[in-house]
This record gives structure tokens, sequence and C-alpha cells, in this order.
């Protein structure tokens, strides 16, 4: 059987971070939204075969247990004893490493396309539970919704979709690390959101007045390790959008404009000065 799946990129509309559990790791208060900027999964099962074989178009990825898209078809294969092999092939279209979740949302476009292949019956709140061990953008991917995401990120309420939004995308040629960004962060002094009033407006439609609750409070921490960040957020602005703010832990940039022809100009703009520049549409 031969399943295609979408796996949409995600940005943060809110991302906050109120404590630090006791194994080290953030606890998230965060708003999520896809857009239509996506890889494409093609998952092929084979009856007379047992391995997991992943190809991918970039050569920035790995092909073995690494690749994020393995891990999810390793943990289905083994937690229902499933005696086939999988073919997974990646068409990239999300940039690597860029705090847009390409990588979580391959793996989840995998959890999704094996659980039809393989006749699994789980609901998607099944499927994101597998996924909490894969990484902490999976279970949010499962879904690809506007959603508040708690916890590790294994906590997701599904919200009231967006209306027609436009989303331009811009990252720049650096790569940030992670963990490297979540060791520097100083919880005493970050500048807390309120996420609840945000997810209020969502639930509300008060679209206008839910952009004043978005933000990432990570973006002083990158921007003091990564300048051009900052530089290409300040240029964002200035060329005009409701919204312009970093997702995850950078180094992306995305602004939100409900005019079409705005976001095409920001878009436009953005051309020949940043290394990848994408127009979007909020899911």
């Amino acid at each position: 059987m031969i399943i295609t799946e979408k796996a949409p990129a995600k940005i943060n509309l809110a991302l906050d971070t109120p404590m630090r559990y006791i194994d080290g790791l953030p606890r998230w208060d965060m708003v999520m939204n896809s857009i239509d900027l996506a890889d494409y999964v093609t998952i092929e099962t084979h009856q007379h075969q047992h391995r997991i074989k992943v190809y991918t178009d970039s050569g920035f990825l790995p092909n073995d247990q690494r690749n994020l898209a393995y891990q999810a078809a390793h943990i289905l294969k083994n937690r229902f004893h499933v005696d086939e092999g999988v073919t997974i092939r990646i068409k990239k279209r999300i940039p690597v490493a860029a705090g847009l979740g390409g990588g979580s949302s391959d793996a989840a476009a995998v959890l999704r396309g094996l659980n039809q292949g393989w006749k699994l019956g789980l609901s998607l709140k099944e499927l994101a539970q597998l996924s909490l061990s894969i990484d902490s953008d999976v279970p949010y991917c499962v879904y690809s919704r506007t959603a508040h995401v708690t916890g590790h990120g294994e906590q997701v309420e599904v919200l009231r979709s967006f209306p027609h939004y436009w989303a331009v995308v811009a990252k720049p040629k650096i790569s940030v690390s992670t963990p490297t960004i979540l060791r520097q962060i100083n919880y005493e002094k970050l500048q807390h959101l309120d996420v609840d009033s945000l997810v209020e407006c969502i639930q509300a439609g008060r679209w206008q007045e839910s952009f004043a609750y978005m933000g990432n409070v990570l973006e002083p921490v990158t921007m003091k390790e990564y300048p051009e960040i900052r530089q290409l957020k300040q240029r964002m602005e200035k060329l005009g959008a409701d919204v312009v703010q970093m997702s995850g832990t950078g180094p992306t940039i995305f602004a939100l404009c409900h005019n079409e022809s705005r976001a095409r100009r920001l878009h436009n703009s953005l051309c020949g000065f940043c290394r990848e520049v994408y127009l979007a549409m909020l899911l």
C-alpha cells in the first residue's frame, strides 16, 4: 500500500516557558498554528520485507534511525508487532533547522499514514501520546491545527482556526542550536506572556485583539546570540505587518498579514535580502 501525507510547517503564535521541570526540560505554554508550507511524505508498506528505509531529497537530513520519520515508523512497528517493512520518501519543502517543526511534522505524517495503512484504528490523541518520545513538537504536528500546547508538548488543546491570514516566513543563512538557547534561559528575567488571554481571543474570534497577546519569550535569548535575527525582524517590521516574531528558538522570523497584497509586497521586498523567503497561508 502507498499513502502520501502532507506534513505542514508550524509557527509559534505564542511561546512561553514559565518554569523548568525537574528533568531539566522547559515547561511550555504555547499557541501553535500550521501553515501550508509543507513537506510531502510518501509511505509504502511491504509484506515480504521487515526493514525501515528513509529517503529524502535533502542532503542535510539523515536517512537512518536519527531521522524522526524513521523513529515514528519504528515506534508503531514495535508497539503493534507489525511484521512488515516500510519505505518512507520525504520531499522536503520546509527549511531544515528553522524552528518550523519540519522533522516533527514528517514524523507525524508517518504516524498518520501508517495508522491508516496498517489499519491500527488509533485516534489522533492516541497517536499524539505515542509520539512524545520522538520530539516535543510531534504531538502538536499530529493534529496540525491551531492549538494550545502545554507541558512537555504532550497536552494539546485544539482551538478555533484562524480565518484567511497570510504568513511571510523568512529564514536567515544561519542555524540555531536549540539546546544552547535552552541552557541560556534565565527564568527570572523572562517577560512572560498572557497566553490564556490569547486563547480566549482566538476562541471568541477576536482576531485583531489576539495580536496583542502574541509573542516569543525566547527572542531576546536567541537574538543576543545571533544579532542578524534581530536585524531581520526589524526590517520586516518596517515593511509592515500585523505581527512579526520569531518561531521556536529561531532563526526563522514570520509576519502575519490579513491583506494578500501587503503580504506579497513584504515577500518580494525580502527576496534577495534573506536566504529563504516563503509566502504561505495559515491552516
